[in-house]
């Protein structure tokens, strides 16, 4: 069964991306249609200077969402950027003092290939297996650290699960040790407290259209602390300290600075939100057989809901679900046909990983929506299994 013509979408999928904010689509419009709002922020004259003005200002109010200097941080397209210049570029900075490097193998591909990368390049990178909770020990990660350590890669919440690690904890571990630490926080940024003048974290990556503002743009924290530099992967400007040059891209990250702040003075309350549609719709489902939640527990993001149900496999599942919109996986990876290896890193047989379906909720997710997902899951599940019920019997 597919979605009817004309039938509405219930777009549970807002951790792939969220709709942007009326109120930034707003601001970025009038950054757009003033005149003294389209010039080359770089350049020295006054329309210019008004362009920086706008980029400055948006940096400030990205920094008090993080409560970080301005200065710390860096405009780039996205996270992946993000993650690309802060891994390749510290690594490469501090090869001198060694090439081994630590993460896991549940981050997101952003992270896991460029450290592949960098093991083609000669790095030796240990990947730590997290329990069965998705949770990294600090113990472990203590471990691993040899003399020739140099950076540790943690994603805050997992963009699968919603597994939250202690980052806290394990930027403590790699001070202990002079290891900078890097954390992917597109999934946190926007949603999660962050306080960077107190967490030990050297490197932070996030991105504007994880929390209501336009894709295309994001930000890397770097610290200012003596010991944390990164070596450019691009060259031929002077923008963003010499260390991501390019002509910048003035209502992005207007757009950015105006979702941050408004981040800022709601995060409590859509947090409230997403509690109450996430357990909304698992009281919704959890009465279906064979039903296996993943990545639950005290540590976990609740705009995140990960199940499978045994004996289905995920793409005809979200295929019976339309027009609800939900993931198999994360989305940079949901065309490849491969089961999560997010969840097989977790324990999970491909079977199980394969069933696995993820709801994201966001700020505009209304309980009539959460209500009809629910019931159509369950519907598309026990249409599945009545299709193929020796492999429904299989599987559990």
């Amino acid at each position: 069964m597919t979605a009817a013509a004309g039938e509405a979408v219930i777009y549970l999928d807002n951790a792939a991306t969220t709709r942007i904010d009326a109120r930034v689509a707003a601001a970025m419009c009038a950054c757009l249609e003033h005149d003294e709002a389209f010039a080359n922020p770089a350049s020295v004259h006054v329309a210019g200077r008004r362009s920086a003005q706008r980029v400055e200002h948006a940096r400030e109010q990205v920094a008090a969402l993080l409560n970080a200097q301005p200065r710390e941080l860096i405009w780039t397209s996205g996270a992946t950027e993000s993650d690309n210049l802060a891994i390749v570029g510290a690594a490469r900075q501090r090869a001198h003092r060694g090439r081994h490097l630590i993460t896991m193998p549940t981050e997101h591909k952003a992270v896991a290939d460029t450290f592949k990368s960098l093991q083609r390049e000669g790095y030796e990178v240990t990947w730590l297996a997290p329990a069965a909770d998705g949770v990294l020990s600090v113990t472990d990660l203590d471990a691993a650290m040899r003399p020739d350590t140099q950076l540790v890669s943690i994603m805050h919440v997992n963009n699968e699960t919603g597994v939250i690690q202690d980052i806290a904890a394990i930027g403590e571990c790699c001070r202990r040790r002079d290891v900078l630490f890097h954390t992917d926080a597109a999934q946190s940024v926007g949603k999660l407290q962050i306080d960077l003048s107190t967490l030990p974290v050297d490197l932070l990556s996030l991105t504007a259209h994880k929390f209501y503002g336009p894709q295309g743009i994001g930000a890397l924290y770097l610290a200012d602390r003596p010991e944390c530099h990164i070596k450019p992967l691009l060259f031929g400007g002077s923008q963003e300290r010499r260390l991501r040059p390019g002509t910048l891209p003035v209502h992005q990250i207007v757009g950015l600075g105006e979702a941050s702040e408004l981040a800022a003075g709601q995060m409590a309350e859509d947090l409230h939100h997403l509690e109450a549609m996430r357990d909304r719709l698992w009281r919704g489902i959890r009465d279906l057989p064979g039903l296996q939640r993943n990545g639950s527990g005290e540590r976990a993001f609740p705009g995140i809901l990960n199940v499978g149900a045994s004996g289905i496999e995920g793409e005809s599942l979200m295929l019976a679900m339309e027009p609800v919109c939900v993931a198999s996986g994360s989305a940079c990876n949901s065309r490849s046909g491969e089961s999560s290896y997010v969840l097989r890193a977790l324990g999970r047989s491909d079977l199980e990983a394969q069933s696995a379906v993820r709801f994201s909720f966001g700020r505009d997710t209304s309980p009539e929506e959460v209500d009809a997902a629910a019931k159509r899951y369950v519907s598309a599940v026990e249409r599945l299994r009545a299709v193929a019920p020796q492999s429904a019997e299989s599987a559990s």
